[in-house]
């Protein structure tokens, strides 16, 4: 698919797609007089080497050639202050309960006004990289955001020859039209002290003021994407997919949905000590599923990872192209090098080449096989099995974990508290509902199994890494033996040694209960929260409060005896 950039005059007017208020304010400004186009990543790159403040290091960027950059481009490093990560408290989205978008239309009209004694510069990339799934955006930003802008361009995909003719052979869908986003890094506004990110992903635009992070950025243009593929036949993945080839010749397709830290870049990544014929990687943070084929597609190119567990020299590094929150220093020869491992701050950032993972595929066509729900959910052994649709779709939309470093918090919020994230998603700007029937036809109608992997501890005893790949190698394999979980009719478990839940333990059950109740209280949370805007189908809630009544009879059984 493609979307629209130009329209006969039949097509512009009032009520017709692409000529909404919000987007109207933001589609304008890029044909203001003070508009620079950025027309590739050369110019890019040399827009942001000498922008106040970037530190050119002494790195060089590996093949350059490869991926659009001059021979001798170096790793740019630039910092954004003490703001190092993403703000929820921020969104606005439009089509959620009230949203006052009158009161933000005004705000974004005087936002956009006030950068006519600035210029500004025009960029455009493709998000999605086959000619099924992929669709044109545009950032404004102005002069002295250089940085963002060049990590933009990298993040996503610039454009050159072989992705233009890509786009000019995929076939229009739809009303969709292309992303049009404005940004404004230095807004400010004493009723937004944190900054505003607002949303109208049903017309595909959005403004980011006040928001230096580049993660607000990259993640700001994906949910639209994500959108979009939403309102198209897509389930919208944030998480990572690899495809495993066997040496009888079979495939097997794994999806790990996750949040910052909880190991789906390592999971996605990893490459079992080589006893496969083949791995390939699609991506390890954004992608799509056709819940009519199977088939997944990336979104992005390049990788957004955290700097923390890559020392300097280590050799993963030699595919950085930028880097965000970190330091800098001089090495023994006297060249200018990175200091990562989040020694300045938390969530030190880099944008790594296409080129890091050397089995990268754009598509793979093959029909995904299994889904993994990552979770840091201590009454859970490192690998269960979700038996059920409906079962298996809720706890993805009950996801649980820590939060990450990578999100900055409203005052007063508990950093350490474990929390639900729907699908591992918090980007998401639909009503959950339409991601409940997504991943449940996935289960239902294509067959895929369903897992959670606990990747933090079980009642108190760490999960090692080792553990969690050799469960997820006995999945692909086919050579674990899955058994009832306890009480579960609906949940198995493949027991791993050391990690064998005690069901005689009162205990625990009354603490996986709780946990259990915990996600069916904010199930029900979501009947009244926002007018019910996030209300998930009452087999959701039937599926969830059978595990309950299980784990209670369990309880009681304990008890009389």
């Amino acid at each position: 698919m493609s979307t629209k950039a130009y329209y006969t005059h039949e097509e512009i007017g009032k009520g017709k797609p692409g000529f909404s208020k919000t987007r109207s304010i933001i589609e304008a400004a890029f044909y203001g007089n003070n508009v620079v186009e950025v027309t590739d990543l050369k110019q890019a790159y040399e827009l942001a080497k000498n922008s106040p403040g970037t530190i050119v290091t002494d790195m060089p960027v590996y093949k350059p050639e490869a991926i659009g950059l001059d021979e001798g481009s170096k790793v740019l490093l630039f910092n954004d202050g003490s703001v190092t990560g993403r703000c929820a408290a921020a969104r606005r989205i439009s089509s959620e309960p009230g949203v006052d978008t009158n009161d933000l239309d005004l705000k974004l009209m005087d936002a956009i006004y006030d950068t006519r004694w600035t210029t500004l510069y025009h960029a455009q990339v493709y998000i999605g990289l086959d000619p099924e799934f992929m669709v044109k955006a545009h950032l404004l930003i102005p002069e002295g955001e250089e940085n963002i802008l060049y990590s933009w361009m990298l993040n996503f995909q610039y454009m050159n020859p072989k992705y233009n003719e890509m786009y000019k052979n995929s076939q229009p869908i739809a009303d969709e039209t292309d992303i049009y986003i404005f940004s404004d890094p230095q807004w400010t506004h004493e009723e937004h002290p944190l900054g505003l990110t607002y949303f109208n992903t049903d017309t595909n635009c959005a403004a980011l003021l006040g928001m230096k992070y580049f993660g607000e950025h990259k993640k700001g243009t994906l949910t639209i994407a994500w959108a979009i593929a939403n309102r198209n036949g897509y389930a919208s993945c944030h998480g990572g997919q690899k495809e495993f080839k066997l040496d009888n010749g079979e495939k097997f397709v794994a999806s790990f949905f996750g949040l910052s830290g909880s190991g789906k870049s390592t999971l996605t990544h990893a490459t079992h000590n080589n006893k496969y014929e083949e791995i390939q990687v699609l991506h390890d943070d954004a992608f799509i599923i056709n819940t009519e084929t199977g088939a997944s597609i990336a979104m992005e190119p390049t990788y957004f990872d955290k700097t923390a567990d890559y020392p300097t020299g280590c050799p993963d590094n030699k595919y950085l192209l930028t880097a965000q929150n970190c330091s800098a220093t001089r090495d023994s020869e006297g060249k200018v090098v990175l200091v990562t491992e989040d020694i300045r701050n938390g969530n030190g950032r880099a944008i790594k080449s296409k080129l890091w993972s050397p089995n990268r595929v754009d598509k793979i066509n093959d029909p995904v096989n299994a889904i993994f729900w990552i979770m840091k959910d201590p009454t859970i052994p490192p690998i269960v099995k979700i038996k059920g649709a409906s079962l298996a779709s809720v706890m993805g939309a009950t996801l649980a974990t820590k939060r990450s470093s990578a999100e900055r918090l409203a005052p007063g919020v508990d950093p350490n508290r474990l929390v639900v994230e729907p699908y591992a998603n918090p980007f998401r700007t639909y009503p959950l509902v339409n991601d409940y029937k997504k991943f449940r036809k996935l289960v239902k109608e294509r067959n895929v199994d369903c897992y959670i992997i606990n990747t933090g501890d079980f009642m108190g005893k760490d999960i090692k890494p080792a553990t969690t790949i050799s469960a997820i190698e006995q999945v692909v394999e086919e050579t674990g033996e899955f058994k009832q979980w306890g009480p579960f009719t609906d949940i198995e478990v493949l027991e791993m040694e050391g990690y064998v839940s005690d069901f005689s333990d009162m205990n625990y059950v009354e603490t996986l209960k709780a946990r259990m109740t915990d996600r069916l209280n904010f199930v029900f949370e979501k009947d009244v929260e926002d007018g019910g805007y996030n209300a998930l189908p009452t087999q959701a809630k039937e599926a969830l409060a059978k595990v309950i009544g299980e784990a209670h009879n369990l309880e009681v059984e304990n008890s009389n005896n």
